[in-house]
């Protein structure tokens, strides 16, 4: 689970408007594939998404996320 630390770091990183357009989109995505696999209480796709972020297999530039 991400935790208010890590989504302060993400703010600190990336402009507020690219990250929150790169956040829908994948949490879009997500939903398209139907994939919200993860642990207990982090089902939802826009907690999958800012995880992704977190952890770098989602990396945002110029407001479009890119894969790993």
């Amino acid at each position: 689970m991400m935790q208010f630390s890590s989504l302060d770091k993400l703010v600190r990183q990336h402009s507020r408007y690219p990250l929150v357009v790169a956040v829908a989109k994948r949490a879009r995505q997500l939903l398209e594939e139907g994939r919200e696999a993860g642990g207990p209480g982090s089902n939802k796709p826009v907690t999958l998404a800012l995880n992704e972020i977190a952890d770098g297999s989602v990396v945002v530039t110029d407001a479009r996320p890119r894969y790993r």
